[in-house]
């Protein structure tokens, strides 16, 4: 009896001793997920949207740049974490036929300046020198915050610009230019002192391909509209307006992420395949050897969208409805239904839905020489009628 207890005391103590390594192996493991995940991830996104060009014949640059603010701001990234920069003010250019608005599809349906955008950087303040020291953070003191890239080591940011541009230069309202090299500079300067944990750089611009090759920093990766010796090709003429509406790559990328939603699963190999070289006439380009993620695992809303907010508690919490409360809920919605406003910026039809709807009849104007023909004809028929020599009665 007595050696039956010690041999299953010792069995005990055997097992004990095996499964120990394994618990603490799994253990282990957990515990490195965990101090991964918190490592990996980020918590904030920013936004750095860039339009270098002036003159109304560029007007399908600020259309462009509207377009993707339009979109990160109806993902989620809030005005405070956008940075917006239009080196020139369409909207109230004296040529614009329909004044406070900047349309990025045909038939004028799509206003894309909305009713509260909040232009951070303007007309001459949009420079070589205050795009790089916003990036590198090297502003005055004397800076208000919405000139301010706040952004730190948890930080993912979207970059993008559009503009002329050719081998290795994108220029600045026709007087100044800004070179592969100092962007490249840029953004180490940005990753030394922990200004981001990835960055996505989007370029739509002739030769854009030839912006990223010099960069050197990690967790970048970078996306442009046309390769070396290529040009980037507008879209979308407009006979109201006189001018393209947009750019072909930006249109077919804005038309991707109208399909996106906060919940969204796509990735950004979707995102590399949106504009083939059948659509945009050009070879779009993309780097990823510096991102240290596969691009299939790095969703959309990584860089377009805004990270939520999560709020821990030890709290114990009923999910079991309670009829008066619900009763009272539905109560409040349909008040707040009677009294909303009317939809506001962000939450305007998706493109998608406005572009296939039918046209808009357009208002019927005379064409430019109907009036200066009229006025020839009365005069035509006044001297076959009464001669010159009544027209010191007119005079």
């Amino acid at each position: 009896m007595v050696d039956s207890c010690f041999v299953s005391q010792g069995l005990t103590a055997l097992a004990a001793f095996l499964l120990f390594p394994f618990d603490s192996l799994a253990a282990s493991q957990i515990e490195d997920q965990a101090e991964q995940f918190f490592r990996s991830g980020h918590t904030n996104n920013w936004a750095v949207l860039v339009c270098t060009s002036r003159f109304w014949f560029n007007y399908r640059h600020v259309a462009n740049t509207l377009s993707v603010y339009r979109s990160v701001k109806r993902l989620g990234i809030p005005d405070s974490h956008i940075v917006l920069m239009l080196a020139d003010d369409m909207a109230c250019n004296p040529r614009n036929p329909k004044p406070a608005t900047v349309f990025s599809h045909k038939n004028m349906e799509l206003n894309v300046y909305g009713d509260d955008v909040e232009v951070d950087y303007r007309s001459y303040e949009v420079t070589v020198e205050n795009f790089l020291r916003l990036l590198t953070g090297r502003i005055p003191s004397s800076t208000p915050r919405s000139k301010r890239l706040l952004s730190d080591d948890r930080s993912n940011i979207l970059i993008y610009m559009t503009g002329h541009g050719g081998n290795g230069f994108l220029k600045f309202q026709d007087s100044e230019e800004i070179t592969n090299i100092e962007l490249a500079d840029a953004f180490e300067q940005m990753w030394q002192k922990r200004r981001y944990n990835e960055l996505l750089f989007i370029i739509d611009t002739c030769q854009g391909a030839s912006m990223y090759e010099r960069f050197y920093s990690p967790n970048i990766m970078a996306l442009a509209s046309s390769q070396v010796g290529e040009d980037s090709l507008s879209h979308q003429p407009d006979p109201a307006i006189g001018v393209h509406l947009m750019d072909r790559y930006t249109f077919y990328v804005l038309e991707f992420l109208e399909e996106i939603n906060p919940a969204s699963q796509m990735n950004m190999n979707d995102l590399f395949q949106v504009c083939p070289k059948s659509l945009c006439v050009s070879t779009p380009g993309h780097r990823t050897d510096l991102f240290q993620r596969d691009p299939k695992n790095v969703l959309i809303t990584d860089f377009f969208g805004s990270v939520r907010k999560v709020e821990i508690t030890t709290e114990t919490i009923s999910l079991q409805p309670d009829s008066r409360i619900m009763e009272s809920s539905y109560k409040e919605d349909q008040m707040d239904e009677e009294l909303m406003e009317p939809l506001k910026y962000a939450e305007q039809l998706p493109v998608a839905q406005i572009i296939h709807q039918k046209p808009k009849l357009k208002d019927w104007h005379p064409p430019g020489g109907f009036i200066l023909g009229l006025w020839a004809l009365i005069i035509m028929v006044f001297f076959k009628t009464y001669g010159i020599k009544h027209m010191k009665f007119i005079f």
